[in-house]
């Protein structure tokens, strides 16, 4: 899969689409890192754009939950759940598999941000949108 954004992700919230984006272009990153089938030891790089996922995902996550907190979003406790998890998962990933088998690894962070995507933000983030939109807190 690559990472390219679709209309079809879009909820209508500028600021969420914006930051929707940004982890798109560092799953692009990670993709592309994937795609990389040669002799070099991408390690460094590899953990670099796993950090900038870690810090960034942290941040969209943290301003989303704020933003359903504020407007008394009755999912916010399933949305803090998976959300959670997504991190969690993020840590998990060892430097350990990483240096053994870089390749390997990175397509398997491709696959989990992908399903991610397609779970996460077309269904459990379109909830709290279309919630928004009946309370008309976005147009």
């Amino acid at each position: 899969m690559s990472f390219q954004w679709k209309d079809r992700y879009a909820l209508g919230i500028p600021e969420i689409d914006r930051q929707h984006g940004k982890l798109f272009e560092i799953g692009t990153k990670v993709y592309d890192l994937a795609l990389l089938n040669d002799s070099y030891d991408h390690y460094d790089e590899i953990m670099g754009v796993l950090q900038e996922l870690l810090d960034y995902t942290e941040y969209h996550f943290n301003y989303e939950e704020e933003l359903m907190k504020t407007h008394n979003y009755d999912g916010i406790e399933q949305q803090h759940k998976d959300h959670s998890f997504y991190v969690l998962k993020i840590k998990s990933i060892s430097s350990k598999d990483i240096d053994e088998n870089q390749q390997k690894t990175t397509i398997e962070i491709v696959d989990f941000l992908s399903d991610w995507i397609s779970s996460h933000i077309l269904l459990s983030d379109r909830n709290y949108a279309t919630f928004f939109k009946e309370k008309g807190i976005i147009a």
